[in-house]
């Protein structure tokens, strides 16, 4: 997919930020919708396909996290959300609904930039694995991770996972059986410069567990190492 292809929808109901936003994507390639709410959102996706959503989270009627989960109930579209707020737990909340990233306002466009090009290379096919080799099909318990479709399947049936939940599974599958460190795991999947604080590896960790571990309060897969990281173990009892 290249830029020039990338349908981006904001939803912001600053008209001057949604035209602000337009024009400095539209330079860098992308092609750029803005709408005011989700009611215009929801007209919007009827008739067409965006690549990725930028979603505030103070709007009119719907607000931006009910649109985000519900965005996520239908499908895997990237998400990244705004706030004006800028609050941690805001951060932490979009992030726990599905949203791939979150920025608080006001930011600069370079760094959104930045951010969007990061949320959608985890959208193309994996060239390699760090430690799988060029395995196209990576397999635990009765999961199969698919890295061409960028899929995860249990038992055949599909467990719907955003970019960066996918992202994260797919790195530390590569370390299986090695501890993984925070900062290593924020570098693979993020991709830009991040505060030394950020704790959206522990949200992306809790999400994914909910979605794989038979029961997340004595993970299976996804192990908690103390001070240290996470471990992701290939044979996992049964």
């Amino acid at each position: 997919m290249t830029e020039h292809h990338t349908r981006i929808l904001v939803v912001d109901d600053d008209a001057a930020l949604r035209a602000l936003l337009g024009d400095y994507l539209a330079r860098e390639g992308f092609v750029v919708v803005g709408v005011g709410n989700g009611v215009a959102m929801d007209d919007w996706l009827a008739g067409h396909e965006a690549d990725l959503v930028i979603l505030d989270l103070m709007l009119p009627g719907e607000d931006g996290l009910t649109l985000a989960r519900r965005l996520r109930a239908q499908g895997d579209l990237p998400i990244i959300m705004l706030s004006a707020r800028g609050d941690d737990v805001d951060r932490i909340v979009g992030l726990e609904v599905g949203a791939d990233d979150y920025m608080p306002k006001p930011f600069n466009p370079r760094e959104l930039l930045a951010r969007i090009r990061a949320v959608l290379r985890r959208r193309a096919p994996a060239e390699s694995t760090e430690a799988s080799g060029s395995a196209d099909l990576l397999a635990f318990g009765p999961y199969r991770l698919d890295l061409n479709l960028r899929e995860l399947r249990r038992d055949g049936e599909l467990v719907v996972l955003t970019g960066g939940e996918f992202d994260l599974l797919r790195v530390l599958i590569a370390h299986a059986d090695r501890v993984v460190d925070r900062d290593h795991l924020l570098d693979q999947i993020k991709g830009y410069e991040r505060s030394p604080f950020d704790r959206s590896i522990d949200v992306q960790i809790a999400r994914l567990r909910a979605k794989i571990e038979p029961d997340t309060k004595h993970p299976r897969y996804i192990r908690t190492v103390w001070g240290k990281g996470y471990i992701f173990t290939s044979a996992a009892e049964a």
